[in-house]
């Protein structure tokens, strides 16, 4: 698969792209929603997926650190986040 998965491995959800693997303590989720901006609004986030060529973008804001996906189907990557993160 060519585009950003999606999984729960514990207490920690995992994304995978390409090479990358990260990791996000569950419990430390605060929020999932889509991003209407195109390069997000924190500098500092963690960039995943292709930036070019997507048209949804799902930002994940933990306590520490906020991740940008970058998607053509944002709508069920944020479902599926929504359903991994809801057995806390």
């Amino acid at each position: 698969m060519l585009g950003i998965q999606v999984e729960r491995a514990g207490d920690k959800l995992i994304l995978v792209w390409q090479l990358s693997r990260i990791e996000i303590p569950v419990a430390e989720i605060r929020e999932v929603a889509e991003d209407p901006t195109y390069g997000g609004e924190d500098p500092a986030a963690i960039r995943i997926g292709a930036a070019y060529g997507t048209t949804d973008r799902i930002v994940i804001r933990t306590d520490t650190r906020t991740y940008l996906l970058f998607t053509t189907n944002g709508n069920s990557i944020r479902k599926r986040i929504e359903t991994l993160i809801a057995t806390r």
